[in-house]
């Protein structure tokens, strides 16, 4: 009787844990914030278990309200806890990128997606005179990069369109769909995305993504000025499918 009411409680406490993430992931996904009808709509909980949940959250700063909108937002102590996070993966991809430099001669760079785009985090320049060059702390879009498309491909088809229509909106750019999600299913298929002069003429690039630790998805890519990119491409093709199997071993320990 006692082992049953014990497995009880820990399948009850599992339960919890993970509706808490559920509820902290559509938090995420927001940029306004939301209200609590809302997230139990997206969780498809009910509004009263949701409810308990936030106020749980509430109480130790994970989620707090926000002032100007009355909505939930994500709160300062998970803010706190991703940016070490953040540190902990530049920390352990930092000797990687590095050695995709030494094996490639092309910049190589570490980038996050954060709400609707990729974060640049790190990045070792290559040894060419002539390199393609990004600040730590740019923002590039999803959809027309080759990091921004390998981050796209590891993401359910709802919520890469979710995320790809508000790009394509912001922008005015009139984009056929199914094309662009033929792109993606390659990139599924192969593990390397690409970038062609599309987003900045005279730059190609070819990217993987990978989730970390705490799930948040992260690329690797290696920009080219395209005039030397049919001489490099498949040198950097082959470094980058050797990182990214190293990189997905790793990161499921």
């Amino acid at each position: 009787m006692g082992d049953e009411k014990n497995s009880t409680s820990r399948s009850s406490g599992i339960q919890v844990i993970a509706r808490a993430a559920a509820i902290l992931r559509v938090l995420r996904d927001s940029q306004t914030g939301l209200s609590l009808g809302q997230i139990a709509r997206q969780v498809e909980l009910p509004r009263s278990t949701v409810q308990r949940i936030v106020g749980a959250l509430q109480a130790e700063r994970l989620i707090i309200a926000s002032s100007a909108e009355g909505g939930l937002r994500l709160g300062p102590e998970l803010h706190s806890m991703a940016a070490n996070a953040r540190y902990d993966i530049v920390e352990n991809c930092r000797l990687l990128l590095s050695q995709l430099v030494e094996e490639t001669g092309e910049t190589v760079d570490l980038a996050v997606l954060r709400g609707g785009g990729m974060i640049f985090l790190d990045q070792v320049p290559g040894m060419h005179r002539l390199r393609a060059v990004s600040s730590v702390g740019e923002v590039f879009p999803l959809t027309t990069t080759a990091n921004g498309r390998a981050a796209l491909s590891l993401l359910d088809n709802d919520r890469l369109l979710k995320l790809a229509r508000a790009e394509w909106a912001r922008s005015g750019s009139d984009v056929d769909e199914d094309a662009f999600m033929a792109v993606i299913e390659s990139v599924r298929g192969s593990g390397l995305a690409y970038d062609l002069d599309e987003h900045t003429n005279g730059i190609s690039a070819i990217g993987f993504a990978f989730s970390d630790w705490s799930s948040e998805i992260h690329s690797i890519s290696v920009p080219i000025p395209s005039s030397r990119y049919e001489m490099s491409h498949k040198v950097v093709e082959e470094q980058l499918r050797k990182a990214r199997a190293h990189l997905i071993e790793l990161t499921s320990r």
